[in-house]
């Protein structure tokens, strides 16, 4: 059930896991001096990793919100200038690579479990983000999760490229 849904999720799943390895080796990364929402900031391991630890169990309970919500519309999500994202970024970066992969993980797990569970009535419940407009609870989970994580495993994957060794 729900197929469609759960197979890029899985997918984007796998290719994190894949980066583990040689994160886990390479740590402790550098920490990024500017890790905000503006033009200068750039993340590295652990500004990524911290992130996407994040955002999955954020983006679950915002689906939750549109699925328990009335009336249609229900608002929901957030903006990169949100400052509790930033605060959890700045708080969780310095954890182990190990601690982030193992939260990431068996949160995407329980998404996926939540996923399964949703009927055709529940996919077609509607929020309102204040920048993507109105979309279904159907929408949500490829471009706040699976898509959202395939970038952040590209990014991952840039970061291991373009540092090899560091330490």
């Amino acid at each position: 059930m729900n197929e469609e849904l759960l197979a890029p999720i899985r997918s984007a799943r796998i290719g994190l896991e894949a980066t583990r390895p040689a994160v886990e080796a390479g740590a402790p990364w550098p920490l990024a001096s500017v890790f905000d929402h503006s033009d200068e900031a750039r993340w590295g391991t652990g500004e990524v990793l911290a992130h996407v630890a994040e955002m999955v169990p954020y983006w679950l309970g915002e689906m939750e919100r549109v699925l328990a919500g009335s009336p249609e519309p229900v608002p929901f999500g957030r903006v990169a200038t949100d400052t509790i994202r930033i605060d959890v970024l700045e708080r969780d970066r310095t954890l182990p690579p190990r601690a982030l992969y193992d939260r990431i993980l068996s949160d995407l797990e329980l998404f996926e479990r939540r996923l399964a569970t949703l009927t055709a009535d529940d996919l077609a419940k509607r929020g309102l983000h204040p920048r993507s407009g109105e979309m279904t609870v159907g929408a949500m989970p490829d471009r706040f999760i699976s898509g959202h994580l395939a970038e952040h495993v590209v990014q991952l994957e840039a970061l291991l490229a373009d540092q090899p060794t560091h330490g």
